[in-house]
């Protein structure tokens, strides 16, 4: 039966290495993230359900509710394992107990038998007095005192054998309870999204009947993302424009200063400006497009391609600052979900496709939107369907469109969390911003990989 045990136990750790590593508070505290973010979801849909029609946005609603749902049940999967496990070591733990009590028992048994032979004064006595010398009669006397503490310690050895075996059982019994009680919960999760699938098979065809609309929705959609690719590649130029202008003005200064210092430094020794410029330190223009930076810079800017936003080790270091919050950086937005994905997307259950740039975030009317980290702001435009701002970051731009209203100014500079703005209504009449991550080739990078994980 142990070695059963044991094999089992052995099997269980060996084929998920990750769940031996899991607490049971860990997976807790997922759970409640899972159980709160549904609760969230189910809120927003609430709300999104007093539109008649149903919505893109109701869609990826309830597809995230699936997805969240399907890690909830999983969770509890996990925490089934754990709770197997759990028995498991218990009931070896239990058995092993059990054999140590019964060991214990039977030497005491055999020392209780032994003692009833010689209980009488006169066997005590006589194993005394028959001692060879009084040196070995002490020796016995400490034997007989030792013999009696042995006793004493098995009982109280026996009795927190005992305490420890029932507090074991009291442990098993508790996790069996535990495993029973998440049995259920499972059961119930399953059947929740098994409604939450059908929901959006129900969503699904709704849409097919909207075929016309949404088609009408995308192509606005596609006219306005024209609109605001040519007005960010205007914005990005004119930087450029004014970056490589900065660096110009710079260097012909620094060159200006130089000259200067070199004329002055002849009239204090009267002695006629030199004809060798050979020792004359070169100013070198900034150089072109992805060409490597050169002449005196950090370690932190070597290995870099020339950017003309990065002339500088001040202006350098913001745009590294902004790599190295990579997946790090906060969301634009405290509440909302993802409702349209970067790049190409389908809607199902229709041969309608769009081109996301960014990110729209479904999110309440009103709510603010800040800065995800420090910069510039660079431009701000209304496209006909709200206020839209872009920040600068060094060599990267982020966007932020869909405002009802701004609260910056163009020129000023915004550290990570400051408020922007507000959101306003998107396409289908719901809270909605689109979010984006641009570098200087105007290249647009997926915002998610940047974000911090929810």
């Amino acid at each position: 039966m142990v070695k059963k045990l044991v094999i089992c136990l052995l099997a269980i750790l060996f084929f998920n290495p990750s769940f031996a590593q899991e607490t049971k508070e860990d997976i807790q505290k997922k759970q409640q993230q899972l159980l709160q973010e549904i609760s969230d979801l189910n809120n927003t849909l609430s709300q999104i359900k007093k539109n008649k029609k149903q919505s893109l946005t109701q869609l990826a609603l309830v597809q995230r509710k699936i997805q969240a749902r399907q890690e909830l049940v999983n969770n509890i999967t996990r925490d089934l394992r754990r709770l197997d496990e759990n028995i498991y070591t218990n009931q070896l733990q239990i058995y092993r107990y059990k054999k140590e009590l019964d060991t214990l028992k039977d030497n005491y048994a055999k020392s209780l038998i032994f003692a009833y032979k010689n209980r009488s004064n006169y066997d005590y006595l006589n194993f005394l007095f028959s001692a060879a010398s009084f040196n070995d009669a002490i020796k016995r006397i400490a034997y007989l005192k030792s013999y009696r503490q042995y006793r004493e310690t098995q009982v109280n050895t026996i009795q927190k054998t005992q305490l420890l075996l029932g507090q074991q059982i009291q442990t098993l019994s508790n996790n069996k309870a535990e495993k029973s009680n998440s049995l259920k919960e499972q059961g119930k999760q399953l059947n929740v999204l098994a409604d939450d699938k059908k929901e959006k098979d129900q969503v699904v065809q709704e849409l097919k009947g909207q075929e016309k609309d949404i088609a009408a929705q995308l192509k606005d959609k596609e006219k306005t993302r024209q609109k605001l690719a040519q007005a960010l590649q205007t914005v990005i130029r004119r930087e450029i424009e004014a970056a490589k202008k900065k660096e110009q003005d710079r260097l012909a200064k620094l060159k200006k200063d130089e000259d200067e210092r070199k004329k002055q430094a002849q009239q204090n020794t009267k002695l006629p400006a030199a004809t060798d410029n050979s020792n004359e330190p070169v100013v070198k223009a900034a150089p072109k497009n992805n060409e490597p930076i050169t002449g005196s810079v950090t370690t932190a800017k070597s290995n870099r391609v020339y950017s003309p936003f990065e002339s500088t080790t001040e202006e350098a270091n913001v745009s590294i600052n902004f790599e190295n919050g990579r997946g790090r950086l906060p969301w634009p937005a405290d509440q909302g979900i993802v409702s349209t994905h970067f790049g190409v997307y389908q809607i199902p259950g229709t041969p309608l496709k769009g081109d996301m740039p960014g990110i729209e975030i479904a999110l309440p009317v009103g709510s603010n939107i800040k800065a995800v980290a420090d910069g510039v702001v660079s431009a701000i435009f209304d496209l006909g369907t709200g206020q839209t701002i872009v920040v600068r970051h060094g060599k990267y731009f982020t966007t932020y469109s869909n405002l009802s209203t701004v609260s910056v100014d163009k020129g000023q500079e915004v550290k990570a969390g400051k408020v922007l703005g507000k959101a306003t209504t998107g396409f289908n009449g719901e809270g909605q911003i689109m979010f984006m991550v641009t570098n200087e080739k105007n290249v647009n990078l997926d915002p998610e990989r940047w974000l911090k994980s929810r």
